[in-house]
Formats: C-alpha cells, sequence, structure tokens
C-alpha cells in the first residue's frame, strides 16, 4: 500500500476550505486547502453530523476549530461551515470559504 503524504503542522493550519477559494485570494494566501489536504492524505472532510458523533468520544476543538463538509447549496453562494466545542456544547458556524484562521484545520475520517 502507497504511503500517504503526511502534512507537517503548519500544512494543517491556515486552510482554505477548498481550491475554488484558494485559487480566489491573491494576497496572503495559504499553501492549501482542507479538501485538498484531505484528498493528499487519504480521507475524507466529516459532516456536520459525524462531528457531533466524534465529540461524544472526547472533547475536540476546545481551542481551535475544524472545517466540515459543507452542503453544495451553501458553497455555491459562497459560505463554507466549521465546528468547535465551547461551554461543553458543540457549535456550527458560517464563513466565507475563503476565509482562514491559525487555528482552524478540519477532521476527517478514512473509509475502507
Amino acid at each position: 500500500m502507497p504511503q500517504k503524504k503526511q502534512l507537517s503542522e503548519k500544512e494543517t493550519i491556515e486552510l482554505r476550505y477548498d481550491r475554488e477559494a484558494l485559487d480566489a485570494r491573491k494576497e496572503h494566501k495559504p499553501q492549501n486547502d482542507a479538501i485538498s489536504a484531505a484528498k493528499e492524505m487519504g480521507v475524507e472532510i466529516i459532516s456536520e453530523e459525524q462531528y457531533r458523533y466524534l465529540q461524544n468520544l472526547g472533547k475536540f476543538d476546545l481551542k481551535t476549530s475544524s472545517w466540515i463538509k459543507t452542503p453544495k447549496e451553501i458553497r455555491e453562494l459562497g459560505g463554507a461551515l466549521f465546528c468547535d466545542r465551547r461551554y461543553n456544547t458543540v457549535f456550527v458556524y458560517h464563513n466565507g470559504a475563503e476565509s482562514y484562521y491559525a487555528a482552524r484545520a478540519f477532521r476527517g475520517i478514512l473509509k475502507v
């Protein structure tokens, strides 16, 4: 089985949602986007339902946030969804897909 590319810590942060959003940015462009990075790793970005299930297994994203699979209708309008856990509650938010923050990456699922 071929080895999947291991992303460095720096490559796993400051990610736009997808390639379209990355290409739209002219200045201060991060090196990658979450959808492409997930594909390079051989995983898929998780959905809101999967993210909520993950949070039942432990407490994740207490100081970070994660892009999640965004419905086509939202993405077509330029938006993208992300989640985090604060105050012992899982929150779902929206941003423009071209936005990025140092503490936002993604959670992935490997399907075999």
